[in-house]
């Protein structure tokens, strides 16, 4: 007797650790997944990733307005079909295909204002060191809109108007971290130049070589970069007044080695364009192509349905790039991880090139190279965004669903 309720005890003890450690599983699998996702249907959405997990519609027992959006249904992800994991929202999208990029392209913006990347003293006609930006409460990053009254679009245009003060307080109206404010500027006169100056340095344009992802031949808009152009001196997002995409001719590709990335060289196009840029966004730069740009970019290109995250997993996939040349070429690469929960940042995924091609000509992924269109199982699941600087073949990669939300179309 004794014997028989030892065994009971030790049956009890091993199933309450089972239980155990798989409702410990199914909080670890919690934490992986986001709270919502897209897809075209709920009703077929699966995590690749993960695929132990299987869904059940639970749409008829939520409220429209318990949802974010009208439009989203409700499923939940269980383990082994048997124990729940998480319940999410699923935001249901209209079908799209998109012409897949891999095409370089020269990027050409004027910012909206001017964006202030340094201040410096000068000295005034007494000998006396003073930096009247720094006095007025200017700092390195901020967007000036507008000077004593006149709208700013360029560091001549802005040097125009502190010349014409004459030392006269000037009220500069700029942004910083999003918010609007105003302040009094007063120009001292340059003993070294014999001007008036504010005390600051400022840029009005930029521009750099990047990698279409897709293009949308429906409307014409295409995607690109992955991330945003941001300033090399302050590091912040350039505000996009206007831009232009245009065609480059590469000349060279630098190749990267361990601690010094490599580059795509090229020379921008001067009488030719593909047409215009009308954002410059955390995930990518935007624009839209004329007509001539779309039937030439457009012409030999593979068309792949979008991809959700949910359908990404580790393993092989190929990227779309062209390091010479003009036309993009596959070249094979290997998803390490998928962070699935990493919400609208450019570093959903780690990947690794594995085509001895490319790591012939490049050693990996190189400055440039940024919207590499990364396609998976048919679908363009994702782009290429950084280097790792430490090990060239691999990198990061953001979302292709994530670019997709910027077009406007």
């Amino acid at each position: 007797m004794q014997k028989r309720v030892k065994i009971i005890k030790i049956a009890a003890a091993v199933l309450s650790a089972a239980t155990a450690g798989l409702f410990g599983m199914a909080g670890y699998y919690s934490s992986k997944l986001p709270s919502t996702m897209k897809a075209v249907s709920s009703s077929e959405i699966y995590v690749a990733e993960y695929p132990e997990l299987s869904c059940t519609d639970t749409r008829e027992s939520v409220s429209a307005d318990m949802l974010t959006f009208p439009e989203q249904k409700q499923v939940t992800f269980s383990l082994f079909g048997a124990v729940p994991v998480k319940t999410v929202q699923v935001r249901e999208q209209s079908p799209i295909v998109l012409a897949a990029g891999g095409t370089p392209f020269g990027i050409k913006l004027l910012m909206e204002g001017v964006m202030v990347t340094e201040l410096g003293s000068i000295c005034d006609k007494s000998g006396r060191t003073v930096c009247p930006a720094e006095e007025a409460g200017i700092k390195v990053g901020d967007i000036i809109r507008l000077a004593d009254g006149k709208k700013v679009t360029s560091n001549k245009g802005l040097q125009s108007i502190i010349s014409a003060s004459s030392g006269e307080e000037i009220k500069i109206t700029a942004e910083r971290d999003g918010s609007e404010f105003t302040v009094s500027l007063k120009p001292v006169f340059s003993r070294a130049t014999g001007q008036w100056r504010g005390g600051m340095w400022v840029r009005d344009s930029i521009a750099g070589i990047g990698t279409m992802t897709f293009i949308n031949k429906q409307t014409g808009e295409f995607a690109g970069l992955g991330h945003p152009i941001c300033d090399s001196d302050t590091g912040e997002l350039v505000p996009l007044h206007s831009g232009e995409a245009v065609p480059v001719e590469l000349s060279d590709a630098k190749r990267g080695e361990k601690g010094i990335p490599g580059e795509l060289r090229g020379v921008f196009s001067k009488d030719k364009t593909y047409g215009v840029l009308y954002k410059n966004s955390g995930c990518g730069i935007f624009g839209r192509l004329t007509d001539d740009a779309l039937e030439e970019l457009c012409k030999d290109s593979e068309e792949f349905p979008l991809g959700y995250r949910q359908e990404v997993s580790t393993g092989s996939a190929e990227i779309f790039t062209s390091v010479s040349g003009h036309k993009p070429e596959k070249y094979s690469i290997e998803i390490e991880r998928v962070d699935l929960n990493s919400g609208d940042s450019t570093k959903n995924m780690v990947i690794r090139i594995t085509d001895d091609r490319l790591l012939d000509l490049t050693g990996g992924i190189i400055q440039g190279m940024s919207g590499s269109p990364v396609i998976q199982d048919g679908k363009i699941v994702g782009a290429v965004t950084h280097v790792f600087v430490s090990d060239p073949t691999r990198g990061y990669a953001i979302f292709a669903e994530n670019m997709a939300e910027y077009l406007e179309s």
